[in-house]
Parts: C-alpha cells; structure tokens; sequence
C-alpha cells in the first residue's frame, strides 16, 4: 500500500492526500498547474514537501512529524517520463543498465533481460533511441523503471508524446503488464479518457489539491461539487429557484427555463433557495415531441446546433428564456427522428441521473 499526505503553501501548494494498494493503478487527474508532477516528484523523493508523509508497505520514506527522510537513490520506486530521457547514444539493453549499474555484471544482465522481456522488446537489445519507434522508445523507458524491481511505479504523461494508434497499443500492453504486477502504479494524466480506460481508481486535482476520488465511473457521472463537474467536463451545470421542498417524501421541484424540474432531495433544501444542480450529457434523453409525458422532467426546447462526431451527433438545445442543454444521441436516432435545427425537441432529464451539489 502507498499512502500519500502532501501539504504546503509555497513554493508549489499542495494539499493532497490519498492511497494507492498493490496491484491498483491510481491516475491523477487535473489541468496544468494542479501538481499532479510534483506530487509524483515528492513520492520518488526528487521535490521535498514541507509538510508531507510517503509511504509504502508501512515503512515510512518521509515523515516530516518524525524527522523520517529516505534520499531518492534509496528509494525502490520506478518511473517513467513523457519525454522518454533516453540516452541517444547507448543502445537499448545499456539505457535499461543504467538503472541497475551498481549491481555485479552477471545480476544486471539477468535484470535488462527480464525488463526488456517483459515490454516485448527482446531482440531489439543493440538498437540506440534513433532506430526504434516512439511506442518502442516509451517500452525501453517503462523497461528501465521496471529493471529496479520497484515497490511504487510512477508514470508521468507516458503517453503524451506517442500517436494515437501507438497509444491505443501501449494502453493494451500496460494493461497487460500491470496484472503480473503487485505494486502500487500512479499515473498521471491530463486525459480524463486515459484514467476511464485505466484506472482502478481516479484523484481529481486542483490547485494541488486532492478534490475527489474514487472509480472514474463514480466520479465522472457523480462529482461531488461544481468545480469537479467543471473539471470532469460535466456538461450541463445550473443554479434554480427551489419551488418546493420536502426532502422527507422525496420532493424538491426546482424552476428551469419554462419548466419545473424534480431533483433528487437534499435535506438543507427550502423553499426560494437558490440551487446548484447539473447532467451529464449522456445522461439527457431525447424523445419525440408525441412521446412528451407531461411530467415535470419532460422538457420542450429548440435545437440550436448539432455537430456529428463520429456514429454521434452533439446537441445544443436552447430553453425559451436563453438556457441551453447538451445532448448526445446516435447518428441513427438524429436522422430517424427527422431533427432539424431550429426544430422542437423534447427531452426527458432522469432523476436518478441529476446530480445536486
């Protein structure tokens, strides 16, 4: 187990706690700026944190309380950085040395073969960084991470400098990877796509720090607060006039557009507050203006855009009063219902889907 508590005020803050089991891969989510490499720096030891406790299995690698500090030399740990830091003019199996060169000769070979063995890239031992592929390139620094036998394997954007289809295949072969492997893995990501794809468990971060965390099912249909959603790319995110309110029989109705809406009950909710409530995208049903019910979380809107990407079709749908809603449908379902822009659509907002903050 790694467990993970980093605070400071300068020169980077950081208010970031969280745990990452063996054999779970945990990414860290954020925009530029919100620390998720300086964190990955302050578990190997390479950025001090004031305040800050790293550790591993229950031996303690900082402490700031207990004065405990282990030097990043003697820390297990493996990582892997975006821009590969290979050295261009050592072969393959002498880039992976490296990381092991203070072991007798015989135990290093053994080592780099295993390593290499284990990112397919047996037979390719002699090649320098000029003759190999960026996925190549990207296996050869995951191998030298791996040669370490590391307890805690760290990987910055390992994908960020890769074409997609290299990316796609890297994916399919950490996958493979990480399930022979019993470590903490910590990934760090910009892409909210990659940590759905891979992760166990995801860390949203801000500013440094920790804001959300748990499953990347959990947290994208689910954030906890509108910075979150905003985050996450959580499409539709409102502020409405609570109209009624009785959290006891289940009952909060809200004001939207010319519509009212049910939301899920929240027991501070009174009548006039104003309330913070949003949907995912793919959580709006469209339907046929004939299949409207009446009901509150049926809705008349117009469509104001609608952009095709890929076997979707995205929907801007606009409210009479200036409000406007995301969608997303199949290309099937948009030509079958003959929807046209500027055209009347109904949609259906479930309340299970609602989020409240």
């Amino acid at each position: 187990m790694l467990e993970v508590a980093l605070k400071q005020a300068a020169p980077i803050p950081l208010d970031a706690a969280f745990q990452c089991a063996a054999g779970e891969l945990l990414a860290l989510v954020g925009p530029s700026g919100a620390g998720k490499s300086t964190i990955l720096r302050a578990i190997a030891g390479l950025s001090r944190v004031a305040d800050a406790r790293v550790c591993v299995g229950g031996e303690r690698w900082q402490d700031s309380a207990q004065g405990a500090w282990l030097a990043p030399s003697a820390r297990p740990v493996g990582m892997v950085f975006q821009s590969y830091a290979l050295f261009p003019h050592l072969s393959v199996q002498d880039n992976v040395a490296e990381a092991v060169h203070r072991l007798p000769r015989e135990e290093r070979r053994a080592r780099v073969d295993k390593a290499l063995a284990m990112v397919g890239l047996t037979g390719l031992e002699q090649r320098r960084p000029a003759q190999l592929s960026g996925g190549q390139m990207q296996r050869v620094a995951l191998a030298r991470a791996l040669v370490r036998e590391p307890r805690v394997l760290l990987l910055d954007e390992p994908f960020a400098a890769v074409d997609q289809m290299t990316r796609e295949r890297l994916y399919e072969e950490l996958a493979l990877l990480r399930a022979g492997l019993n470590i903490p893995v910590v990934l760090v990501t910009h892409s909210l796509h990659e940590a759905h794809l891979l992760a166990d468990r995801m860390v949203v971060l801000a500013a440094g720090a920790s804001l959300q965390q748990g499953t990347p099912g959990e947290v994208l249909s689910r954030p906890a607060t509108r910075e979150v959603a905003r985050l996450v790319g959580f499409n539709n995110l409102y502020e409405s006039t609570v109209l009624a309110a009785d959290p006891g029989h289940g009952l909060l109705l809200v004001s939207w557009g010319d519509s009212e809406i049910a939301l899920p009950p929240r027991r501070t909710a009174l009548l006039g507050d104003r309330i913070a409530w949003g949907i995912g995208a793919g959580d709006v049903v469209v339907v046929k203006a004939a299949r409207a019910t009446g009901e509150p979380q049926a809705v008349s809107l117009s469509l104001e855009r609608a952009a095709a990407l890929g076997d979707s079709v995205h929907l801007t749908l606009r409210a009479s009063r200036g409000e406007r809603l995301r969608a997303v449908v199949t290309k099937r379902f948009f030509e079958r219902a003959g929807l046209e822009t500027g055209g009347p659509v109904t949609v259906e907002l479930p309340r299970d889907r609602i989020v409240v903050f």
